[in-house]
């Protein structure tokens, strides 16, 4: 299993960025309806082809992955003593 993210959508086209740091540029009519920016897909790639209309939105693991995020920023701004942080 892996996932994806939206990373934006430009017009027609929908960029995809993996987990391994693989991009694509994809016609956004391809992905499941209800996908916008952020949005995680978790697709099955059999024989390193991937089959995007059978990627699933994942809101679970956007969750997930906000609140990892969200621990981040909340302990960078402890460790910077200085204030070079600013969230």
């Amino acid at each position: 299993m892996t996932f994806y993210v939206i990373d934006r959508i430009e017009g027609k086209i929908a960029v995809v960025v993996g987990d391994d740091g693989r991009s694509f540029d994809l016609p956004a009519r391809q992905l499941p309806p209800g996908c916008r920016e952020g949005t995680v897909l978790r697709v099955e790639a059999r024989s390193g082809a991937i089959n995007w209309s059978q990627a699933v939105i994942d809101e679970a693991e956007r969750r997930k992955r906000l609140e990892r995020d969200r621990e981040t920023l909340r302990r960078l701004g402890e460790a910077d003593r200085g204030g070079d942080v600013k969230l």
